[in-house]
């Protein structure tokens, strides 16, 4: 599909930018809910079930020679089966690009109110991040989404990591110098007390928000449809960038975390960068930061663009020609759909909640282990081999993981608990 196209270091680039997008700023919020050594195992566990998962991928796409998500849930389970991951991928990736989106949302006002010097917002209309968003969307990210190849984006993909990298040293920076408790900056009162263990760091810790952590973390680690389509040369070698991407992401991903809880503890909101605005809205280098992300979120919403408008020329027009028109109306009508579930809907937190609790464990665990068990043929590998009772568990798992992180999120809905993100 893209054979010959992009190298080992560039499919490490497209891969590591495909998992690490706007999850990052959603881990130290989880830490938050669950202590350091919770999280730890926890994230731990999603890293080495996201490599098994791309093992299991790579097999059944071996087997087959085929390349595309979509193709494989034909061969496994027929028309339903390439629907099903068709409309799973579109969904899921929806769901990054609505996150990516809402970053732009949040950030770009603050960015803007900081060039001008201004500690609280106006109502100017380029401070309000609905506008903002269709802007960025139209002069920035269609024009990257026309174009014809992903391989080229490997150089935008090497450019916001490295603005990643950034966010995390500026992160541990700022750990040694904000003090907590935070002084509070600007409209706050500094007379409030504050409650003795604030500032404690917890190892272990269960609350009514913790029922997020498992979905922010899937979310985090899924890049499973761009596993086939960077899959260049021989799966061995898939498997290391696979291996190598996910090894970094866990590391980028465990240090964000740590710094960012023990610098606010359990005031860390939902949207990391938010909290810095708290201390002091014009601070220089957490206004580059926030830039940075800004340039990364926005480069990365093409790169996820791709396998969705992949999946739907697949469900819509198989086998026809590459055409300009359609690659051009699937690009704009997604962007529209994206743009207005982003003005709607109010929280960073429901987007990082709902995707992860349901595309992302469809996409690590349950389509991976069903593959594998329908493909693998059983004169190579019978129903009652260990290779196949693991892909079946791994399944379960998956379903296992959907029912209980969608239950704690409904309770925490139902029980009304004013969710809000501006401030504790």
């Amino acid at each position: 599909m893209f054979e010959g196209k992009t190298s080992f270091g560039m499919s490490v680039f497209n891969l590591s930018n495909a998992i690490m997008g706007s999850g990052i700023l959603g881990l130290s919020y989880a830490m938050s809910n669950t202590g350091i050594i919770l999280f730890l195992i926890l994230l731990t566990c999603i890293a080495c079930l996201s490599c098994y998962s791309v093992h299991l991928l790579l097999c059944s796409a071996g087997v087959v020679g085929i390349r595309a998500y979509e193709q494989l849930g034909f061969r496994a389970f027929g028309h339903p089966g390439k629907i099903l991951a068709a409309v799973i991928i579109t969904l899921h990736n929806i769901g990054a690009m609505s996150s990516y989106l809402f970053i732009v949302k949040s950030e770009l006002p603050l960015v803007i109110q900081a060039f001008l010097g201004q500690t609280s917002s106006s109502d100017d209309w380029f401070m309000n991040g609905n506008y903002l968003i269709i802007i960025v969307t139209v002069c920035i990210i269609l024009p990257l989404t026309l174009m014809k190849h992903l391989g080229y984006l490997g150089y935008t993909s090497g450019f916001s990591l490295s603005c990643m990298v950034f966010f995390l040293s500026s992160v541990i920076y700022k750990r040694f110098k904000i003090a907590c408790p935070l002084e509070v900056f600007g409209n706050y009162s500094v007379n409030t007390v504050v409650p003795e263990d604030t500032c404690t760091t917890k190892f272990f810790t269960i609350n009514q928000e913790t029922a997020y952590t498992i979905p922010i973390l899937a979310f985090a680690f899924v890049c499973h449809p761009e596993v086939l389509p960077i899959y260049t040369e021989l799966s061995k070698r898939m498997q290391n960038i696979g291996n190598v991407s996910i090894l970094g992401m866990f590391i980028m991903y465990f240090f964000t975390a740590i710094f960012g809880y023990l610098t606010f503890y359990e005031n860390t909101e939902a949207e990391l960068l938010h909290t810095y605005s708290k201390v002091d809205p014009l601070d220089t280098l957490i206004l580059c930061v926030r830039l940075a992300v800004l340039v990364a979120v926005t480069l990365t919403v093409p790169v996820v663009l791709f396998p969705i408008r992949r999946a739907l020329l697949q469900l819509l027009f198989p086998g026809r020609p590459f055409h300009w028109l359609r690659h051009i109306i699937i690009a704009m009508c997604l962007l529209f759909a994206v743009n207005l579930l982003v003005i709607l809907v109010p929280n960073i937190r429901d987007i990082f909640g709902i995707t992860g609790a349901t595309t992302a464990p469809s996409l690590i665990f349950i389509l991976p282990g069903l593959f594998y068990i329908r493909i693998i043929p059983t004169n190579q590998e019978p129903m009652t081999s260990r290779p196949k009772i693991q892909a079946a568990c791994f399944t379960a798992l998956g379903f296992i993981f959907m029912t209980m992180s969608l239950t704690f999120i409904g309770i925490d809905w139902v029980s009304g608990e004013k969710r809000n993100l501006g401030g504790h």
